[in-house]
C-alpha cells in the first residue's frame, strides 16, 4: 500500500448555520447536500459536515465538537488573505507566522471557526 492523498475530513458541528456561514461565506466554500448529508466543497477536497456526533456510521469514537486542528492551503498574498479576512470579522489568533508543511516553508494564519475547531490558512513560499 502506497497513501497518496488526504481526500476529505468530517467535522461535527453544533451549529449548522454558523458553520456554512463561516466555510462557504467567509472562506469561500462550495456547499451541497447529499440526500441528508452536508458536504462543503473546494479544490479537490471536501468536509462532510455532521450535525450530531456520530449522525453517520462508523464514526470516529468520540467525535466532539470543536475537536479540529486542520490547516487549508491558499492562493495568492497571505498578508492579502489575512486583510480580507478580518474585514470579514474574523479573529486572527496568530500570524502571519512561518511554518512547515508537507511541501516546505509557509506563511500561516490561525482563526477558530464558530465551534472552535483551530483553522490554519496558509500559502507555499
Amino acid at each position: 500500500m502506497r497513501l497518496i492523498s488526504l481526500d476529505h475530513i468530517v467535522l461535527t458541528t453544533g451549529n449548522l448555520e454558523k458553520s456554512l456561514a463561516f466555510y462557504e461565506g467567509i472562506l469561500g466554500m462550495r456547499h451541497e447536500i447529499n440526500g441528508t448529508k452536508h458536504v462543503l466543497k473546494f479544490g479537490s477536497q471536501r468536509i462532510n459536515i455532521h450535525t450530531r456526533p456520530g449522525e453517520f456510521q462508523p464514526a470516529a469514537a468520540k467525535p466532539t465538537v470543536g475537536a479540529l486542528d486542520f490547516c487549508l492551503m491558499a492562493d495568492g498574498n497571505i498578508y492579502g488573505i489575512k486583510k480580507e479576512l478580518e474585514k470579514a470579522g474574523v479573529d486572527i489568533i496568530a500570524g502571519v507566522v512561518e511554518r512547515t508543511g508537507a511541501s516546505g516553508k509557509m506563511d500561516s494564519v490561525y482563526m477558530y471557526d464558530p465551534d472552535n475547531n483551530l483553522v490554519e490558512i496558509a500559502v507555499y513560499r
